[in-house]
């Protein structure tokens, strides 16, 4: 059972003889990128504002599409999570002869690439699934619009970068990617479980649960970023600094954001449905749900 798993999650041929490039993946051209983003943004305003003009204030009922999204995208992030941690391995234990004449440790390689390294192998293939899986990711902005929620300029600049950044990753092999995909997609797993959880009608936290785990997750990144820079001074060079350099000016942004809202929440006693707004502007938040919203509630109360 374990050898089976290992070979569907990183001995696959499909895997290991992974390539990215303009002829065997689809969506790898930048043209398609500049289409796909902008395209994106249109059909999301034009129904907003679609709605906004034949003023319908009540949301469009979904039944229980919401609910089988967060699951389908739970297991698609856990998936993700298994093959690039099992594929990892398998790189480390392919490559660490080669590591010992750069004296390259198996952490120094989760965050540091080496110089010259290419879009190819176990790894990449499982960078890519993420990028396409980004695509999914954008149906939760449908269903914020048809919900009759604030549809935001943030929202959907967030949600560009996301699927942008994962583009750079593949396309400089950009390093930091591989601990990137694994903490996001365990958040991914956690979040999107727990909003199935409360889609199907069972009590939520009486905390705003998903934007302390955002905040989490970009606090490790910030720490990472750290790390990575400490590495490129130190060995001489990281593979893919530009997008890194990208990358970083854009999760910086994205936790000053955060902040802000969450020392508001707690110090200035503020909306806690504001922090819940921004947690999904984010891709983040948690689903409409009536018994999710009178805790919240509570939470206020007691802030008062």
């Amino acid at each position: 059972m374990t050898h089976s798993i290992k070979y569907w999650l990183s001995e696959h041929p499909t895997i290991v003889n992974f390539r990215w490039s303009t002829t065997q993946s689809w969506g790898s051209t930048w043209s398609f990128l500049f289409t796909a983003i902008p395209a994106y943004i249109a059909v999301a305003t034009t129904l907003h504002l679609i709605l906004t003009v034949f003023r319908r204030r009540r949301p469009v009922p979904l039944g229980i599409i919401p609910a089988v999204h967060s699951l389908g995208m739970a297991l698609i992030s856990a998936v993700i999570f298994a093959g690039i941690l099992v594929s990892a391995s398998a790189e480390i234990r392919d490559t660490r002869w080669l590591w010992r004449r750069t004296k390259t440790t198996p952490f120094q390689w989760f965050l540091c690439f080496p110089l010259g390294t290419r879009p190819s192998g176990r790894v990449f293939f499982w960078s890519y699934v993420f990028y396409l899986s980004r695509f999914l990711h954008l149906f939760r902005t449908f269903f914020t619009v048809l919900g009759r929620r604030r549809l935001t300029f943030f929202h959907l600049f967030n949600q560009s970068i996301l699927i942008f950044m994962s583009f750079l990753w593949l396309e400089f092999s950009q390093s930091f990617q591989v601990l990137a995909i694994l903490s996001t997609t365990l958040l991914y797993s956690v979040v999107y479980g727990y909003r199935f959880w409360i889609a199907i009608g069972l009590p939520g936290a009486c905390f705003p649960f998903v934007v302390n785990c955002q905040v989490v997750l970009l606090g490790c990144n910030l720490v990472c970023h750290v790390g990575v820079l400490s590495l490129h001074i130190l060995k001489g060079g990281c593979n893919g600094m530009g997008a890194w350099v990208c990358n970083s000016v854009l999760n910086g942004a994205i936790l000053l954001l955060f902040l802000k809202f969450y020392v508001k929440m707690y110090l200035t006693n503020s909306n806690v449905a504001k922090v819940e707004s921004l947690g999904t502007h984010l891709g983040s938040g948690s689903e409409s749900n009536p018994k999710h919203e009178r805790e919240v509630v509570i939470v206020k109360e007691k802030r008062s």
